[in-house]
């Protein structure tokens, strides 16, 4: 009996699919054909002259790396919570939590850096590159924050005891949120990389 409850609460009769991850992909196509639309016309723009060339800053690449890592520890906790392991499933969030919020400090330091070789946002003395930079990456990073608190929120959920092998919807929508995060900034990253 209990079984046949999770699995009504799990997905949706008449479609096969929780009206909670329906709303996820929704939100996830959103944010796609939002970023479609801005690598786009960054390849437009750029092909119209005017565009200043400069180094991407350095911490591009480590915020790539970290960005997996934290996948990766995503990941390991979704298993843990699969396989009932709530200590581990704890240590993994937190680790998840820490990464992303490395990552922001990343961007910022990045952002620090365009600032010291005069690369701006908008106004007089910038160039639609540096303002381009900062759309994606400040795009990119609130989805993050987003996603920081959305992991919070699992966090806690599991120091209460709520997430485990037969209640594993709030992570598996957290898991499938954070992995796309991290390879919409792998496409952006590698996106400048062949594009700046």
């Amino acid at each position: 009996m209990a079984m046949a409850n999770f699995q009504i609460n799990d997905q949706d009769s008449r479609t096969g699919l929780h009206p909670l991850k329906f709303s996820l992909w929704l939100i996830i196509i959103s944010i796609i054909m939002m970023f479609a639309a801005f690598t786009s016309a960054y390849i437009v723009r750029r092909e119209e002259g005017n565009w200043l060339e400069f180094e991407l800053p350095t911490i591009l690449l480590v915020n790539t790396i970290v960005i997996v890592l934290s996948s990766v520890t995503m990941q390991l906790a979704h298993n843990a919570a699969k396989n009932n392991n709530l200590g581990l499933l704890k240590v993994l969030l937190l680790l998840t939590l820490g990464l992303g919020t490395a990552f922001l400090i990343g961007q910022w330091y990045g952002w620090v850096d365009l600032v010291q070789n005069n690369i701006y946002f908008g106004g007089t003395g910038s160039n639609p590159s540096g303002s381009f930079l900062y759309v994606l990456t400040g795009v990119h990073g609130f989805h993050l924050i987003t996603g920081l608190v959305f992991v919070a929120i699992v966090y806690f959920s599991s120091l209460k005891y709520k997430v485990h092998s037969k209640n594993m919807l709030r992570i598996q929508l957290c898991t499938v949120y954070w992995h796309f995060l991290g390879g919409l900034w792998v496409y952006l990253y590698i996106f400048l990389r062949i594009n700046h």
